[in-house]
């Protein structure tokens, strides 16, 4: 038998994740290869390092996670409408085109493009996902402790 998963094992886990109306908007099923990772590392939501922790190889099952343990609310603050004349783009903008906006810090703020008129643009910095609940079916393929984690 196989010890549960824990923090700090190197996983491989088929998914595909959903929408609460059950659109699908990600699965590793469709290139093949199991989405490969580090438990409790950080390299994907919390919520789905959380589902994690406990299954063993070969089980599977299917969670919800929350916003807070995805991809965050919603952020109106994240939403901008600018004025034309005052904003300078490699290319014209058309609507759901994404743009790496530069920052005063040296990052950049990813952005989407959901309006364009004759006189202003609108901008949206939020994940695609955030504000949404998050339904996967998950399959674990394998676990191997890291040799942090080996006892």
């Amino acid at each position: 038998m196989t010890e549960p998963v824990k923090n700090g094992d190197h996983v491989r886990v088929h998914y595909t994740g959903r929408l609460e109306g059950g659109q699908v908007f990600d699965s590793s099923r469709d290139g093949g290869d199991p989405l490969e990772f580090t438990v409790g590392a950080g390299e994907v939501i919390p919520g789905f390092d959380e589902a994690l922790r406990g299954m063993q190889i070969g089980e599977s099952k299917t969670v919800e996670i929350e916003p807070e343990d995805a991809y965050g609310p919603r952020r109106e603050a994240l939403v901008a409408t600018i004025e034309r004349a005052n904003a300078q783009f490699p290319v014209e903008p058309q609507v759901g085109m994404n743009l790496a906006l530069p920052l005063q810090d040296g990052n950049q703020l990813e952005v989407v493009v959901t309006e364009v008129t004759d006189t202003h643009i609108t901008i949206d910095g939020n994940h695609p996902l955030a504000g949404e609940k998050l339904i996967f079916d998950l399959e674990l393929v394998e676990s191997e402790p890291t040799s942090e984690t080996r006892a």
